[in-house]
């Protein structure tokens, strides 16, 4: 009976999934639409930040009871599988076009906070108070960066774009907003009822759980999103979503945390932290190849997920 109960909720927390994401992007591309922002920066910001609330939620909680360890481990974990799983698995569906300014900004700024964040924990053992105040005055930069190219890139679109027939803003916001409840609440119904399974009913071990199932349930909503936007042709907000967030993730989540209280880091951290900087050189050499992620280059992504999580196994196990 437990079995069937936890199965059925499984399914419908990914139906509820599913639905969230179709609304969310259709908003969020409906917004760059009417504004005439580019997709991109939608991307980066209204769904960058959406998606990563289940990261955020759950390494600021964890922050607040005590358990900093968690935090790290999380967000390390996340954006190692946002760029490995996410981006390879919407590269197999459709070829990812990467912008000039992801090629030449987003993705080295990714690439210089994860090599900050590692160089913060190899020097002091720990994310401190000083460490949180850099990230956040990163993070701040950085949006204002955004902002700041945006301007450019609309004055450009004004003056090219043609009037055409839009939903109204209200509705589309809604969608957004409503996507977000969706996504977060799918998500959570999901990695719930999928913990059961494999716990109470499978016995598969605590360890071997947090490394597959809590892993990717809290990447649900940048997978499913990233994956749709990719499927309704929305390419930028797909690529756009798995940089913000990772950028999210380092700055205002690691950096919140690390104003609240001291982030241990250990020297396995440090490893992970290294294998991130080497996948965001990997991905800014296959997108500088030819500005686009192929079907190819998201089977070498998935790949190379394969081979880390298959070290995980040996290391933890």
């Amino acid at each position: 009976m437990l079995a069937i109960k936890s199965i059925l909720f499984m399914v419908i927390g990914f139906v509820i999934l599913i639905k969230g994401a179709d609304f969310f992007v259709d908003g969020a591309s409906g917004i760059a639409e009417k504004f005439h922002i580019p997709q991109i920066i939608i991307g980066l910001t209204i769904v960058a930040f959406g998606t990563s609330a289940p990261e955020a939620a759950i390494s600021i909680s964890a922050a607040f009871a005590g358990t900093t360890g968690i935090a790290i481990g999380n967000i390390l974990g996340s954006n190692l599988l946002n760029i490995l799983i996410i981006l390879g698995i919407s590269a197999c569906i459709v070829p990812l076009h990467i912008g000039k300014s992801s090629i030449k900004f987003d993705i080295p700024f990714n690439l210089f906070i994860t090599l900050v964040l590692v160089l913060f924990g190899t020097i002091f053992g720990e994310l401190n108070v000083f460490s949180g105040v850099i990230f956040w005055l990163l993070m701040i930069g950085f949006l204002v960066h955004l902002f700041g190219a945006a301007k450019s890139e609309i004055k450009e679109q004004n003056t090219k774009d043609v009037p055409k027939k839009q939903k109204n803003i209200i509705l589309l916001f809604l969608y957004i907003l409503g996507g977000i409840v969706a996504i977060i609440f799918g998500s959570d119904l999901a990695v719930d009822n999928a913990t059961v399974i494999a716990s109470d009913i499978l016995h598969i071990d605590d360890r071997l759980i947090g490394l597959t199932i809590i892993a990717l349930g809290t990447s649900l909503p940048e997978l499913m999103t990233s994956v749709t936007a990719a499927r309704k042709g929305n390419a930028d907000i797909a690529v756009g979503n798995i940089l913000g967030s990772n950028i999210f993730n380092i700055l205002f989540v690691l950096g919140t945390v690390s104003l609240i209280a001291p982030i241990p880091f250990s020297i396995s951290f440090v490893i992970d932290g290294i294998i991130g900087i080497g996948v965001v050189i990997l991905l800014y050499f296959l997108s500088k190849d030819d500005d686009t992620l192929s079907k190819r280059d998201g089977i070498t992504f998935l790949i190379c997920y394969a081979v880390y999580f298959v070290y995980l196994l040996v290391v933890n196990l």
